[in-house]
This record gives C-alpha cells, structure tokens and sequence, in this order.
C-alpha cells in the first residue's frame, strides 16, 4: 500500500514538470526546421534537448516502474509507455524521438484527474498538428517533386488532413511524409471519435439524470396519493362509529311522602 502511494505521488509531484518538459521538447524540435540556417551550435543545443526531454521521460518510467507494487502487471498495463522508452534506441531517426515523446506526453497526461478530456483533446489537436506540420515540412521541403516547402503550407496540410478534408493542393511525394499522413488521418479520426462520444456520453448523463428525477417525483407523487388515500379511510372508519355518550353514574331520586 505505501508503495502504490508513492507512485501516485510521484506521478502527481512530475505531471507538471513533465509537461513543462514537453514543451520545451517541441520548441527544440522546431527551431531547426523553421530555422534551416541557423549555427551548427544552434542545432546541437536542440538535439542535445530532445535527447535530455527522452532521457527525463525514460526515468520517470523507469521510477514509476520501480514504485509500483507490482512491476510485471506494471509493464502489461502500459505497454505504450515501454514502446515509447524503448522506440528512439532501436534506431537514431528524429521522428522516432518525436512520436515517443508524444506517447509518453500523451500517457501521463490522460492519468492527471485535473485535466478533462476537452482539454486534453485540444491539448492532441494542438500538438499533432504542429509536429505533423514540422515533420512533414522536413521530409518534404528538399523533395525533388515536393509541394510542401514552407510552414504555412505545411500547417494547411495537417489542418486538411487531420479533418480529412484533403485538398489536394499539397500532398506528401515521399514514403515517409506519406506515413506521416497515414498518422496524421488516423489520429484525426480517432480524435473526432472521442468529441463524438464525449458529446453522446454528456447528453446519456443529462437525460438519465433527467429522467432520475421524473423517477424520483413520480415515486414522491405515488406516497403522498397512498398517504392521502389511508387518511381518507381513516376518516371514513371514525365518521362510521356512533357518538355515544359516557356513562353517568346512578343518582338516586327522594322518595314522595305517603299521604
């Protein structure tokens, strides 16, 4: 029990902190891609940043890991936490580092009570789109037959294909900006699915408290009628009884004198 505890006061000690992380994560991931030229310094800063964001991702799995009570049912009940630790080291590629940040982000985020699912939905929204946009932007922008070359070409892409709108005015040429469409396609409709059912489930709660308390009333109505129904008989029974006075004790008459 102490041990459980503590990892739940971990978890909620590092929801912040983490968080904070992340978004330094995404900040260093598109200093690069928006700014190409930038100094080689620059570049090796931010690459030294994502691997440090990871790293710190990678401890507190392995911490929580280390405070569950049971760690074997620990490693079946987040298998996308371990696939997230372990994704970046089974190949050096940017993309990996950015899909694993984003699981773990998104991990830790669904486990904070303070945080409702709408915000959490547009906190996914926000953040696919802007690291869909910057990872197509660089697969795509030195494609021989690419038609993404700036930001706001790719920010439109995302935008159109999270909503699976596709215009078709830009399009990913290359294998890997075509996954990253497939990503970005799936993630809009898995997305769109949870609005959907968080919509449904809002309006089944406010019907069933509705007809709750339809119920409620309706049971209040039913005993007050029984009560008022046994007041009746009530009545009736004692206005059935003869009113009879109480008996008065014998008083004796003088007697008439003899003549």
């Amino acid at each position: 029990m102490k041990e459980r505890t503590a990892q739940m006061r971990w978890e909620a000690r590092t929801q912040g902190p983490l968080l904070v992380l992340a978004v330094v994560f995404g900040l260093a991931y598109a200093v690069p891609i928006v700014l190409p030229d930038a100094s080689a310094w620059v570049h090796q800063s931010c690459l030294f940043v994502e691997w440090t964001v990871w790293g710190a991702f990678a401890v507190d799995y392995l911490i929580r890991l280390w405070l569950a009570p049971y760690r074997w049912l620990f490693v079946r009940r987040h298998p996308l936490d371990l696939l997230a630790v372990l994704l970046p080291l089974v190949q050096p590629l940017r993309l990996l580092r950015v899909v694993s940040t984003l699981l773990l982000v998104g991990r830790r985020a669904r486990m904070a009570p303070q945080i409702t699912l709408t915000t959490y939905v547009a906190g996914a929204v926000v953040g696919l789109m802007m690291f869909g946009s910057l990872a197509v932007l660089a697969v795509e922008r030195d494609a021989p037959e690419g038609n993404i070359r700036t930001l706001g070409d790719a920010v439109w892409w995302s935008f159109t294909t999270m909503t699976t709108v596709g215009y078709g005015d830009h399009a990913p040429t290359t294998g890997l900006g075509r996954v990253l469409a497939v990503g970005l396609m799936l993630s809009g409709i898995a997305l769109l699915g949870v609005v959907t059912a968080n919509i449904a489930a809002w309006f089944i709660s406010r019907f069933e408290r509705d007809d709750a308390e339809e119920r409620r009333q309706t049971a209040l109505l039913e005993a007050l009628t029984r009560e008022v129904g046994e007041l009746r008989a009530e009545v009736a029974r004692l206005s059935a009884v003869p009113a009879t006075a109480p008996d008065e004790p014998a008083v004796p008459r003088p007697s008439s004198p003899t003549p």
